[in-house]
């Protein structure tokens, strides 16, 4: 009797997670390096890439390569249409500089790490971290979310998220003053800040999260380089009124 229930429990557990994991897409786990190639550039690349042959899946894969493309693509002459064209760009781009200048020339490296930041049967978000050091005083990290509608398989603008963009912008605000102690009554650049125009507007990069609505800076979007990346998380149960259709856990 202890077995058959033991045995239950165990049959129930499994389709417990096959039903938890219905609505999610088949993804494989994609890395690269330039690890193979003497005196080249530190590259570390990892990314998502859908299996199913699908809109969804086609639209999901070529927009996320697209971004990495952007990333490494050092030549306005060349076609770049793959990540190991993009690499070998980065590698050539490097190399032409140290011919150039071969004792002033120091290491380049990129690190791109995307991930599922977040998943529900509608909104399927990718969060992507990015390192380039090409040289100078410091690098440049910056993260951008690509999110995309699992029910018309394709990406969207983060703008579809919600009823109203100027009345969640103007919420924000009054969340980005509290976290960064900037007055009410006081302009937004009042304490360093770098806002055009003197005007708070909300940061090109807006993703979903397991906890919330994740609105990110990144380096000299609104302040310096020394401020690094800017997050403010509004968790999904006070953006709820804000949204346009339902996209929390």
């Amino acid at each position: 009797m202890k077995k058959s229930y033991l045995y239950f429990l165990f049959i129930a557990a499994i389709l417990l997670v096959g039903c938890n994991d219905e609505n999610q897409l088949v993804l494989e786990p994609v890395q690269l390096t330039n690890s193979g190639c003497n005196d080249c550039p530190d590259i570390s690349i990892t990314y998502p890439r859908v299996l199913e042959d699908t809109q969804l899946g086609n639209s999901l894969n070529r927009g996320v390569e697209e971004e990495i493309i952007a990333l490494l693509t050092f030549s306005d002459t060349l076609a770049v249409t793959s990540v190991e064209e993009a690499i070998k760009s980065f590698t050539n781009g490097y190399a032409e500089l140290k011919k150039v200048y071969p004792k002033e020339a120091i290491d380049w490296e990129a690190q791109i790490d995307a991930r599922v930041s977040f998943e529900n049967n509608k909104i399927i978000s990718i969060q992507m971290d990015s390192y380039l050091f090409t040289g100078g005083a410091h690098g440049y990290a910056s993260t951008q979310f690509l999110n995309f509608d699992k029910e018309k398989g394709i990406e969207i603008d983060t703008e579809a998220f919600f009823k109203d963009l100027l009345e969640f912008r103007n919420y924000v605000e009054g969340k980005f003053r509290k976290q960064e102690k900037i007055p009410n009554d006081a302009p937004i650049n009042s304490t360093g800040f770098m806002f055009e125009q003197d005007t708070f507007y909300l940061p090109e990069n807006i993703g979903l999260t397991s906890k919330g609505i994740l609105l990110l800076y990144n380096q000299y979007e609104v302040a310096s380089y020394a401020d690094g990346q800017i997050e403010l998380l509004i968790p999904y149960k006070e953006a709820k009124n804000f949204l346009a259709k339902k996209i929390a856990p």
